[in-house]
């Protein structure tokens, strides 16, 4: 298996999808692994997840032989790792050497750490029951799952498809961009019209997340298998990875999966140019690039590279442009605020029955509740008058 960072072609179509639809099982070689990982909702439920991880046979990572066998291997090692740490009444402080091992490897070679994050939870999560219809909800199911159930599946699918219908506002960044430098105010008015009504379209799937997710459930079932372990209040120090040269046996701190690392949002903002003033969340925005794939976080770093639309948006004096570039904060606070609504509703407002699964802490590790009201309070201040 190859150590270079596979950085594969963006999907303007797909939006930040992969281009084929996600491998949904390793050659046979890894049969022990896939077919443990087929029971994992039967373990969870049992005290014996972690000594049958345990028990596994070397992960042959040298039978791994192009990009989508990698993401494979990355999601069927993260959910294996995430189990072995909460899979038990007190989460785990050390991952054997034969899941820590070959996970470090296996994200090396994609330039993700070990740890489950939004690539692996939602980007390389599904398949197609019809491959020749839409990637949406109702066509859609997981590869991969913890305990299962349709409020796990749901949860993770409405992801799916947002990030799908983001793809027609994804397409357009590069081009406002082109437009803005050229001075061409009516292009722009055109392209800001598309990425508003991707907007629209990406929140009115966000609206049917209660349809088949129930807070309770999300909470108390989905929920706390997607923690991290940094700024975890149950696991402090982090967790010892066995066996990893590089970490020298010292506990690592990572991340856990979360919203925050999809790319759609902080492309939006580099366009649209909608700033976040330098304190700990944009920090903390800054260090979920490291938990994206690396074609995704250059893509955001070239547009940021290249300035916003707004300037021009500004000065151009257009009714129409300055109305259509309010349009487009206006559906990006909108969202941002109905994901505000889902994380008191889902989270804070749960019970906390367990150390656990934090409800005032986010799996990413951090206040969320104060972070994501910061984050839709900035984005309306940049609306032009």
């Amino acid at each position: 298996m190859t150590t270079s960072i596979a950085v594969p072609e963006l999907n303007h179509e797909r939006g930040f999808l992969p281009l084929q639809d996600p491998l949904r099982r390793l050659p046979g070689a890894f049969d022990a692994w896939e077919e443990l990982a087929q029971r994992l909702p039967k373990l969870l439920a049992s005290d014996q997840v972690r000594a049958t991880i345990a028990d596994l046979p070397p992960f042959p990572a040298d039978e791994i032989n192009d990009f989508r066998e990698r993401e494979r291997a990355m999601l069927l090692l993260s959910y294996l790792g995430h189990a072995y740490v909460w899979g038990a009444r007190r989460p785990a402080l050390i991952l054997p050497a034969v899941l820590a091992v070959p996970w470090h490897h296996v994200a090396e070679s994609l330039g993700r750490p070990p740890v489950l994050s939004y690539s692996s939870y939602a980007l390389h999560n599904y398949f197609r029951f019809d491959a020749a219809r839409e990637i949406e909800c109702g066509n859609l199911a997981l590869i991969q799952n913890f305990l299962g159930g349709i409020d796990e599946e749901w949860f993770i699918l409405i992801h799916v498809e947002i990030e799908r219908k983001a793809g027609p506002a994804m397409a357009a960044l590069g081009a406002c961009l082109d437009a803005a430098e050229e001075g061409d105010g009516e292009r722009l008015e055109g392209l800001l019209t598309q990425v508003e009504s991707s907007l629209r379209a990406m929140q009115a799937t966000l609206r049917r997340m209660p349809e088949w997710c129930e807070p309770f459930i999300y909470y108390h079932r989905v929920r706390p298998y997607i923690h991290g372990w940094k700024n975890h209040p149950d696991l402090p120090e982090g967790v010892i990875y066995e066996g990893v040269e590089a970490y020298r046996g010292r506990p690592q701190q990572f991340r856990g999966e979360t919203g925050a690392q999809s790319s759609i949002v902080p492309a939006l903002d580099a366009m649209l140019g909608v700033g976040h003033k330098e304190d700990l969340l944009s920090t903390y925005l800054l260090e979920m690039r490291a938990y994206m794939p690396p074609a995704h976080r250059a893509f955001i770093e070239a547009l940021e590279k290249r300035g916003s639309v707004r300037p021009f948006a500004q000065r151009a004096g257009r009714r129409a442009l300055t109305s259509a570039y309010n349009a487009c904060v206006e559906a990006l606070e909108d969202f941002r605020s109905l994901h505000f609504e889902y994380a008191a509703t889902y989270i804070f407002q749960q019970a906390q029955t367990d150390a656990k699964n934090p409800h005032a802490v986010g799996t990413g590790g951090t206040p969320f509740m104060e972070y994501l009201k910061k984050h839709r309070d900035e984005t309306g201040q940049n609306r032009l008058k």
